[in-house]
């Protein structure tokens, strides 16, 4: 195979799989967020105490994160052929994809909420901050270096699973490496997909990173401070002690 011949065959596939990863990542997040607060929440001394609704979140949580991905995708080949009328391609695959990272990106979101000072919160509820406005303006903003880690974790995790995927029929690179690097015997292809899906992890790492040091400077610059203190009101310049304290 020539290399003109595989960048024509590489070039949708590629497309594919940021589609895959890009609307499975975008679900993940909107799903997986709720349910890692809650999971916080409903604990033992959390804001909305719940032990039973805990245990039950907590083991459908450790139930599905133990499901292999492989496994995962064939027990879903129903729900997605009657979701989004097919079984087979990019946009098929992104239903187990989605199903399969809310558990494990709902336990990274909850370490990381689990992680913000627990006197912070404790200072807004004696203003008379509600449970709403807690997670709102404490728990999210301050959990945000860790929850974007956690996205960026996810995202890798995605990538790898969409590569799966292309065993059942799931498109994308995955279904590229398995069609012509193991049926058609194509091994030099198959090692340049696998360098392309190393491309595309290392570039989502380093983005990631970027947006964990930008949040965790930005959080360092008086974010906890702008919590706490009155709405409209500036912060205090800082006294010859406090530059001494630094």
């Amino acid at each position: 195979m020539t290399w003109d011949q595989m960048q024509e065959l590489m070039r949708p596939a590629t497309w594919e799989t940021l589609q895959m990863v890009g609307v499975a990542t975008a679900f993940t997040v909107l799903l997986g967020l709720p349910l890692g607060v809650l999971l916080v929440l409903t604990d033992k001394g959390g804001l909305l105490q719940n032990r039973p609704v805990n245990k039950v979140l907590g083991a459908v949580v450790n139930v599905a994160r133990s499901v292999p991905f492989i496994i995962l995708m064939i027990a879903l080949i129903s729900f997605t052929r009657w979701l989004v009328g097919t079984s087979i391609g990019w946009q098929a695959a992104t239903v187990p994809l989605t199903i399969g990272a809310i558990p494990f990106f709902a336990r990274l979101v909850e370490t990381s909420i689990r992680e913000v000072d627990r006197g912070l919160v404790e200072a807004v509820q004696s203003m008379g901050g509600s449970t709403w406005t807690i997670v709102r303006k404490t728990l999210l903003p301050e959990a945000l270096p860790g929850l974007a880690a956690s996205v960026t974790t996810t995202v890798i995790t995605l990538v790898s699973y969409s590569a799966m995927a292309g065993a059942v029929g799931g498109g994308g690179l995955g279904t590229l490496a398995i069609n012509y690097g193991y049926f058609r015997f194509e091994t030099a292809f198959m090692w340049i997909i696998v360098a392309e899906l190393v491309i595309i992890v290392t570039l989502v790492q380093l983005l990631g990173d970027r947006a964990v040091r930008s949040l965790a400077n930005r959080g360092r610059t008086g974010g906890r401070t702008r919590l706490l203190r009155p709405r409209g009101t500036a912060p205090a310049a800082a006294t010859d002690e406090d530059l001494v304290a630094s």
